[in-house]
């Protein structure tokens, strides 16, 4: 009896931890390095007289596909065909990726470059090398009466979207980072994690908590979609939500409903979007994986671009906190939407990320410069008098 009782104690302190290491086991190798497209779509090219903005930004959409260098952009390219919806964006940077601690950055530090400003180590969610917190974009935004979002194909208290939004000394800290969420006045919020929301060390039921604050919280996308303004919290997965060919549309879907809300403040917004998973199929040497992902975010970028165009007071920049996989194209097909990959590693690497802007203020991002002068110029850009 006592050894059975001892195994269930140890299982019990044990879940926390399988949690915890849920959230990583996308690092698993599963290499394939060819790709086929079967799925082109067709790709909206803007004129120069479509082009016509005002001189500054009300609204600022940072779209961060994470692990995304040139190569996972050249890939989506051939793979459909020659043609990408971000290619409508002219202004064209390159941001340096070391973080504080290490020449190779690994996702919470990147993030925290992003948005933050500041260098940090390896690890850290929104604080200095001093474990000091961070001011972030998205607060500083909310201060100035901006409404505000974040979406992600990860859990939402992953690293790179939690970079928004918490204040944690190690990226691990799920529970913690989830709590975070309730010290903010985001204004939607899609994402996976709903684990770390529930089912809790603490006993706190943190949706029912988000429900007392005003949110409509919803599982799936869905039910959300009769919601057409306030709060909104979309926990659309336990942990990380699944890869581009089982998940549908989840990421157009859910910046779609994003747009439709934030759009609506008179004072403009802050979106963040993290296309996740584009990292995944780097750390699998997984070409198929890299590249679909690659396209999935694309097509989101597709709607966002429309969005501007309409808006004319939105800026859009798309960038990558580190590329990963150290990717080299090989023998492939523009013609046929064929991709060959080679992989260096199947961790990140140090070299320069792209940055792409459109909009007003995208001359602002030409150039090559540290990752943190992304939030910089984000900050002047927003005029903010705070």
């Amino acid at each position: 009896m006592k050894n059975i009782a001892f195994r269930v104690l140890a299982l019990i302190c044990l879940l926390p931890l399988a949690n915890v290491y849920a959230q990583e086991n996308y690092k698993e190798k599963d290499s394939k390095y060819t790709y086929q497209n079967e799925g082109f779509y067709e790709v909206k090219i803007y004129s120069e007289d479509q082009l016509k903005f005002k001189k500054h930004p009300r609204n600022i959409i940072l779209l961060i596909g994470d692990g995304m260098g040139v190569s996972q952009v050249f890939s989506g390219i051939t793979a459909n065909k020659g043609k990408l919806h971000l290619q409508n964006m002219k202004a064209i940077g390159f941001a340096k990726t070391q973080s504080s601690s290490h020449y190779i950055t690994d996702s919470a530090a990147g993030g925290t470059a992003l948005s933050c400003g500041k260098k940090t180590y390896n690890g850290a969610i929104g604080v200095d090398p001093d474990k000091n917190p961070l001011e972030t974009i998205l607060e500083i935004a909310e201060k100035n009466d901006k409404a505000t979002g974040l979406v992600s194909t990860s859990a939402i208290t992953h690293a790179t979207p939690a970079s928004f939004i918490a204040h944690q000394p190690q990226r691990n800290m799920y529970e913690e980072i989830a709590a975070d969420f309730l010290k903010t006045d985001i204004d939607v919020f899609i994402g996976g994690g709903e684990t770390f929301f529930k089912e809790r060390k603490d006993g706190r039921d943190l949706t029912n908590e988000l429900k007392g604050n005003g949110y409509k919280v919803f599982n799936n996308l869905k039910d959300a979609k009769s919601t057409k303004s306030g709060k909104l919290a979309v926990l659309t997965a336990p942990e990380h939500n699944e890869k581009f060919s089982q998940r549908g549309a989840m990421l157009q879907e859910a910046t779609d409903k994003s747009l439709e809300i934030l759009s609506q403040d008179k004072d403009g917004f802050f979106l963040m979007v993290e296309g996740s998973q584009i990292d995944w199929g780097g750390h699998q040497n997984n070409t198929s994986y890299v590249v679909g992902e690659m396209l999935d975010f694309d097509k989101m970028i597709g709607d966002v671009l429309e969005f501007a165009v309409k808006d004319r007071e939105t800026l859009v920049i798309v960038t990558a906190d580190h590329e990963t996989g150290g990717i080299a194209l090989l023998d492939s097909d523009i013609a046929k939407g064929f991709v060959k990959a080679g992989f260096a590693t199947g961790g990140h690497t140090g070299v320069m990320v792209p940055v792409f802007a459109f909009g007003p203020g995208a001359q602002e991002f030409m150039g090559i410069y540290e990752n943190t002068a992304i939030f910089d110029k984000m900050l002047k850009l927003f005029r903010f008098k705070n």
